[in-house]
């Protein structure tokens, strides 16, 4: 199974990996910081150099382990390759999915709105809420509201967690812990801000990338909303 380095240090540009296994236009490295999609985040893409050839990766997947897909040449297993991320679209998706994680507190906080999908890219995001419909003010009160929680700085930090003690102890309506499959017995919990460790803003299990605090999501536009169903509401926003 690849080592999951992106979940360790997301701020990591340029690593050294090996080749476990070559299938025609893909390849398995024994670790990796290209971000797999999942959790409504694209996959990371740059490239692979190695001796006597090099690649653009193009696509990245995760399945029993993760599969990276190449367009160029294919290292032979065993080979050692040096893996360069496209540094702007990984940052980009890290802003992004700290900004989400912002949005679906502030919509839990102020309007009892449950997060029930979202889908970000380096340019824009979305996010459904189980909510019947948002206003033109209540959209403008959690621009206001995100664009304060951007301003203070927060910081974001990640650490692991036994599933059955999160489950006892963790919020249920923020961690959506019942989200995730009963195989996983340790959780990855993203926290972010607040009084102290007892008291963050924001606490939820994710396994994806997000940038150190606040401030680097920078300034934050919610561009409009659409109904996408009796009950569901689809928030849609920019960063700055």
């Amino acid at each position: 199974m690849t080592e999951q380095r992106y979940l360790a240090d997301s701020t990591v540009r340029t690593f050294e990996a090996s080749v476990e296994r070559t299938l025609e236009d893909r390849v398995v490295l024994d670790g990796t910081h290209f971000y797999p999609t999942g959790g409504g985040q694209p996959n990371d893409t740059g490239s692979l150099s190695f001796e006597g050839g090099e690649a653009a990766v193009v696509d990245v997947r995760k399945q029993d382990t993760i599969y990276h897909r190449l367009d160029g040449d294919v290292p032979a297993e065993g080979a050692t390759v040096t893996g360069e991320l496209d540094w702007n679209r990984r940052h980009a998706h890290m802003r992004y999915h700290t900004a989400q994680h912002l949005l679906s507190a502030v919509l839990l906080d102020g309007f009892d709105a449950q997060t029930v999908g979202n889908q970000l890219y380096a340019d824009r995001a979305r996010l459904d809420a189980d909510h019947p419909k948002f206003s033109e003010t209540d959209l403008a009160d959690v621009e206001a509201r995100m664009n304060e929680l951007v301003e203070d700085g927060l910081a974001v930090d990640a650490y692991t967690m036994d599933r059955d003690v999160a489950e006892a102890e963790l919020d249920a309506e923020r961690t959506r812990i019942d989200l995730l499959p009963s195989s996983i017995s340790e959780l990855r919990i993203v926290e972010i801000g607040g009084d102290g460790p007892d008291d963050p803003f924001d606490r939820t299990a994710c396994a994806g990338t997000h940038v150190a605090d606040t401030g680097e999501v920078g300034e934050v536009t919610v561009t409009g909303r659409t109904t996408q169903g009796s009950d569901t509401e689809r928030v849609e926003f920019t960063l700055g």
